[in-house]
């Protein structure tokens, strides 16, 4: 059982985007702009398509990749 949001606000930071009420969006411009940027970095192909969930997951992909 998680803590109450109000007396622990980190408690409930981290949510997998699967789980996200609005992960089916279209992905934010600042979401937008950091994915083009890693996927420069990393030689991958942007995809503008990317939902908000699709491309936090997206994100955390390179992010990885780039640490090798």
């Amino acid at each position: 059982m998680t803590g109450n949001p109000k007396t622990n606000p980190t408690d409930n930071a981290i949510k997998d985007p699967d789980d996200w009420v609005t992960g089916d969006e279209e992905m934010t411009g600042a979401q937008a702009s950091y994915l083009k940027t890693l996927c420069e970095q990393t030689g991958e192909e942007f995809d503008d398509t990317l939902t908000k969930a699709q491309a936090s997951e997206r994100i955390d992909a390179l992010q990885d990749a780039d640490k090798r």
